[in-house]
């Protein structure tokens, strides 16, 4: 069994050709700039869409734990702590305020429901691909929705952030024909402060993964006054530019999208109002990858 947040269908971004792209839950990076910040949280997790709440008060009575309190001025608190992902008052919110993020799934059905897709994927040389999250932190599920995706004959692809334990990697790579990895910063230190872990573990797995020939695409966000200056672009170029398998280098602009999604989750985010970076720059940006010799292009 696993615990999924989303099913993109007819993804285009995610890997060859169309493909349907599985979202997991659970992360170990907390990035500064994350748009999905419901896919940190391992569990199922409770969500708000408070404009579009009617104030009817259904949720204070079905819920058992106490988790909806209204206040004496009638406003709500919502203590997340006490949720039990029981489901109770997102069944009766008929506005669909709320709504549980994430829903557990066998292998067995979540590979019924990428089959559904399967001419898609033959027509334009597309697949599935498994993203999150970190679908490492789901390992055996992963593994073995990786391994009946091979079995059918559709072509796989990993989105990983890189930080697993080999171990875990040894257990999927045999069924994955891409790979699409993560590359914040190049400084260890700068990576612990915007995504909470350092990056050695995540420059030994890509190693280990280019020694093994699997075909790799590297996928670098780019953030404004975080990660966009020529020093860390430049010493990211040459790490890259020492891997055999590196078939591309894809630029991904920020863009505040999930920031309306951070309290929804109870959580804050911390770029607000940051402006997404200039075509002109990402161009400039993949001029300095092109010049090490990378195949370097700017979404």
């Amino acid at each position: 069994m696993g615990i999924i947040f989303d099913i993109e269908r007819f993804a285009i971004h995610d890997g060859p050709g169309i493909r349907t792209t599985l979202f997991l839950k659970g992360c170990p990076l907390s990035c500064w700039w994350c748009h999905n910040p419901e896919s940190i949280s391992p569990r199922p997790q409770l969500a708000l869409f408070e404009e579009k709440c009617i104030g009817c008060g259904r949720c204070f009575d079905a819920c058992p734990h106490g988790v909806h309190e209204k206040l004496a001025d009638g406003s709500r608190a919502l203590h997340r702590e006490r949720c039990e992902a029981c489901s109770r008052c997102v069944q009766t919110c008929y506005a669909e305020a709320l709504v549980m993020e994430g829903r557990e799934i066998s292998v067995t059905h979540a590979v019924e429901e990428l089959r559904r897709d399967a001419p898609f994927y033959e027509t334009s040389g597309g697949g599935i691909t498994l993203s999150g999250g970190e679908p490492l932190r789901q390992v055996e599920f992963t593994t073995g929705v990786l391994q009946a995706c091979k079995a059918e004959g559709f072509h796989t692809a990993l989105d990983t952030c890189g930080y697993a334990p080999w171990t875990d990697y040894e257990k999927v790579l045999p069924f994955v024909d891409l790979v699409l990895y993560d590359f914040k910063l190049a400084d260890s230190e700068a990576h612990v402060k915007y995504t909470g872990v350092p990056n050695e573990l995540i420059r030994e797995n890509l190693a280990r993964i280019d020694a093994r020939g699997l075909p790799i695409e590297i996928r670098i966000p780019v953030i404004p006054g975080i990660n966009d200056g020529r020093e860390n672009i430049e010493q990211t170029g040459q790490i890259l530019a020492g891997m055999k398998h590196v078939r591309r280098v894809t630029l991904l602009p920020y863009h505040g999208l999930g920031e309306t999604k951070y309290p929804r989750v109870g959580k804050t985010y911390r770029l607000n109002g940051l402006a997404s970076p200039t075509r002109e720059h990402m161009a400039e940006i993949a001029g300095w990858m092109q010049r090490l010799g990378l195949v370097a292009e700017a979404r």
